[in-house]
């Protein structure tokens, strides 16, 4: 007997869609909110930790197995890279980099996901659209760490700064990475219960980070202004439960491609909060950079895009062949 996929709502796909690209967006405005109260480390702790938790309770009232062991440490990888080091970054070099400058220079996660998607490296490096998008992608994050080279060639620099700069070239590749071993990685549980542990054990693997860096020492509870603490309520509830889960649903029914476009709304959004309640300064030379990598996922993306008209159009013209013998005349 053959079984049948149930296509994903169309409306479903558009909301989760609508949830990453908007949500995710203002989540780097609301970490730098949080963090000028919590320590970094810290507060990816707290977010995580108390975000998991939450989502395990959830998934054991409805009823979902939330303990395979299987599943466990495949969400265990995702989440260490995605999460803990992928988003660890994001939240470390926040303490040094303006919110809207941090989410431009992640824009560039699509092209890792072309990069490391070694399963697809067949279509995807075939395409003519595809490899010029690499290629400009990547002059597109040139772009925009060249001011920052220039700065410390010239003796201006800012060593924070630098690293920053630095850290987030590897930001994008733990997150690609994760996403696919997420993605690849077959689970029998639901999507919010891989969610639910991802989200538990980075939140743990924080908690080591921030004792290194001496966080715990000196830290006093009472004395974090309560814009803090919402921005944390926020993403833990929006940022981390809500659009997260769209996201580890997104990598099930959607091509990674397409799910990975994210990167190029989520600094448009970002831009906007910095720009209009953070008083951030965006230079032309980085809008410059953003412009160029928008372009570059735009044609990755293109091939895809043609390739699923294209399948679509086939299916929709395709006869359909009649068995004869359920035909025959009662």
């Amino acid at each position: 007997m053959t079984s049948i996929t149930q296509k994903p709502s169309s409306l479903l796909v558009i909301i989760a869609f609508a949830t990453v690209y908007i949500v995710w967006g203002s989540t780097y405005f609301f970490i730098q909110m949080a963090i000028q109260g919590i320590p970094a480390m810290m507060m990816g702790a707290i977010r995580y930790t108390i975000a998991g938790l939450l989502m395990l309770v959830w998934c054991a009232l409805k009823g979902d197995k939330i303990w395979v062991k299987r599943d466990v440490i495949n969400s265990a990888v995702s989440g260490l890279l995605m999460l803990a080091i992928g988003n660890g970054i994001v939240i470390w070099v926040e303490q040094a980099l303006p919110s809207a400058m941090v989410a431009i220079m992640i824009s560039a996660n699509p092209i890792w996901f072309v990069v490391l998607d070694k399963r697809n490296w067949r279509e995807n490096l075939t395409s003519t659209a595809t490899i010029v998008g690499l290629i400009i992608g990547f002059a597109g994050v040139i772009l925009l760490f060249g001011e920052q080279v220039a700065n410390a060639l010239g003796g201006t620099h800012d060593d924070a700064k630098i690293w920053g700069v630095g850290l987030l070239v590897i930001g994008p590749i733990a997150w690609a990475a994760g996403s696919l071993f997420s993605k690849y990685k077959g689970s029998s549980s639901p999507a919010r219960v891989n969610t639910a542990w991802q989200m538990l054990i980075a939140g743990i693997a924080f908690l080591p980070a921030s004792a290194l860096h001496n966080e715990f020492k000196g830290f006093d509870i009472t004395q974090v202004p309560l814009q803090s603490w919402m921005a944390v309520i926020y993403l833990i509830f929006f940022g981390s439960i809500a659009a997260f889960t769209a996201y580890v649903w997104l990598l099930q029914v959607r091509p990674a491609t397409q799910v990975s476009t994210h990167s190029y709304v989520n600094p448009v959004i970002a831009v906007l909060l910095g720009v209009l309640f953070a008083q951030e300064h965006i230079s032309w030379l980085q809008i410059g950079g953003l412009v160029i990598i928008l372009l570059s996922v735009l044609l990755i993306n293109l091939a895809k895009y043609r390739k699923d008209a294209n399948e679509k159009k086939q299916v929709e013209t395709k006869p359909v062949k009649i068995n004869a013998s359920l035909c025959e005349a009662v």
